[in-house]
């Protein structure tokens, strides 16, 4: 697997800085009275590195000179994450905090002694992964120094009886997906990050793929981890079940770097799936596909990818993409009655087609009320499942105000909780586009995706969306869950004790307190300071 040692993650997610076309730049302009002023931007600069040269001499002594990096290029590169602030930072809007290192462990055992180190020396760590966090999980603090786990590069071993792999935790997915397949085996787990993001930030996140209803959410896949702490090595899970005490694997699974960094990890696999068939439906208001979703859920038939998408983020999706022939596909749904469409993308993989078939019929057969649109609408959302960030380049290259945030709550409250956000996100901002989509679905409830697209503050774009994210971060408080699979970060750190009681907060702080006494692990993440 291919290292990476220069992540410079900053920029677009193409080489080319992406454009919008002219007929989506002409639609934005009539819904949201977007205009060609924009706040003007500027590149950004590091301040010199302050690590004190004693410091330079012992972490380089461990992981070697060229792995320790205090030139501006390679801090920049591992200032932030991806969320639209940390966006705006690197085009010299709003403020952001530099690292004064880099360094790059070659495995575990370096890993581990640059933690015992940076904890003598009084350093700050942050854990460094695909650095795609938009919640402020990767934020540098004061004396910081980035642990990049670009060269924990290797698959370690896979276990085809067990049906188990053991990765480090700097693999990106694309990577462990290529070397799963040469057993003819996957991981399964595609979130929108799944470009650029690492095996140990999924575990560290507690992500969840898009095709999480068939192959589980990443802490169902996890059987192991292994982790480096100012206390020493700790490998937590031996066995596929086990009633030896609370699982400790869960106090690192979600732990975002706090508790110890990652550095490698077991996950369960499965066989690669041989044929899938992805395809679109259109549902009539947003109570009733949620609904259909509730069911197939109930009735345990829901397809591997189940995504269903509100009226406006519909409207949007077919208006920008000019999907379907927008219009005649609009005459047509009026025709059949549907007055406010909201698209359901469902996608099966299987081992064979008779498979997929008895699974698609399944599911099929508990979908009262939609109306098919054929392989061509599942199929160009799968082909751009990953295109978001993209956009969201491309808007924000346009002077638009583009961001995202998501949470979930059970079946009973979904509708109460989607309109305060709503109503929230519509408050802060004058002519905004509101999007929600389902993204995914259990028993008892799901989740909320909310995007939100309007023109962006010419006085102060950064208080523009902070005043907007605090708005909805109020409405979901007491109805539904900070943060479905964004994590805690910095950002959401002062909303969980409302969500997890004071007892909750004392609880994780007393391991943070156990595993890292001087409070060295990614300071102010989960945790609020």
């Amino acid at each position: 697997m291919a290292n990476r040692t220069d992540q410079l993650l900053r920029s677009a997610w193409t080489s080319e800085p992406p454009q919008l076309p002219p007929h989506a730049v002409r639609w934005l302009r009539q819904e949201t009275g977007l205009t060609d002023s924009w706040t003007p931007t500027r590149a950004l600069t590091a301040p010199p590195s302050e690590l004190p040269e004693k410091a330079r001499e012992v972490l380089a002594g461990i992981v070697g000179a060229e792995h320790m990096l205090t030139d501006e290029r390679s801090r920049l590169g591992r200032t932030g994450g991806l969320s639209y602030l940390d966006l705006l930072a690197h085009k010299g809007i709003g403020s952001v905090s530099v690292p004064d290192a880099v360094v790059l462990p070659a495995d575990p055992a370096e890993v581990a002694a640059v933690v015992k180190a940076c904890a003598e020396l009084g350093l700050s760590i942050v854990p460094f992964g695909g650095g795609t966090s938009v919640v402020g999980g990767v934020q540098a603090s004061e004396r910081s120094v980035i642990v990049d786990l670009a060269r924990l590069d290797r698959l370690v071993l896979v276990d085809e009886v067990s049906r188990l792999a053991v990765f480090q935790a700097g693999v990106r997915a694309p990577d462990a997906e290529k070397a799963l397949a040469e057993y003819g085996l996957t991981l399964g787990h595609v979130p929108q990050s799944f470009e650029r993001a690492t095996i140990g930030g999924f575990a560290a996140t507690r992500s969840a793929g898009q095709a999480s209803s068939g192959y589980g959410r990443f802490e169902d896949m996890v059987e192991g981890v292994r982790v480096a702490t100012p206390r020493g090595e700790a490998r937590f899970g031996v066995a596929p079940a086990s009633a030896a005490g609370p699982d400790l694997r869960h106090l690192m699974i979600g732990s975002e770097g706090a508790f110890g960094v990652i550095t490698e990890v077991t996950v369960r696999v499965r066989p690669l799936p041989k044929v899938r068939r992805y395809e679109g439906f259109v549902v009539d208001g947003c109570e009733r596909g949620a609904d259909v979703v509730r069911k197939l859920a109930q009735d345990r038939v829901l397809a591997d990818v189940t995504r269903l998408s509100d009226v406006d983020e519909t409207r949007v999706s077919f208006a920008l993409t000019g999907g379907l022939k927008a219009a005649g596909l609009k005459a047509y749904l009026k025709a059949r009655g549907v007055r406010e469409p909201c698209m359901l993308i469902l996608g099966w993989e299987a081992q064979d087609k008779t498979e997929l078939a008895m699974r698609r019929a399944a599911t099929l057969r508990k979908l009262r009320g939609a109306i098919r649109l054929g392989r061509v609408l599942g199929e160009a959302w799968r082909h751009g499942r990953f295109n978001g960030p993209r956009q969201r380049d491309a808007l924000m290259n346009a002077g638009v105000c583009v961001e995202t945030l998501e949470t979930a709550t059970h079946w009973s409250q979904l509708t109460e909780l989607c309109t305060k956000v709503r109503q929230a996100l519509t408050d802060s901002f004058e002519r905004p586009i509101v999007m929600c989509h389902i993204s995914h679905a259990y028993e008892t409830g799901a989740s909320l995706y909310f995007t939100v697209i309007a023109p962006r503050s010419l006085e102060d774009p950064a208080g523009q969306w902070k005043r907007a994210k605090a708005a909805a971060c109020d409405a979901i408080a007491g109805l539904g869950t900070i943060s479905h699979h964004h994590a805690v970060g910095v950002d959401h750190a002062p909303y969980l004790p409302a969500e997890i009681g004071d007892l909750g907060v004392e609880v994780l702080a007393a391991v943070k307190n156990t595993l890292d006494p001087s409070g060295i692990l990614n300071p102010g993440k989960l945790i609020a300071p």
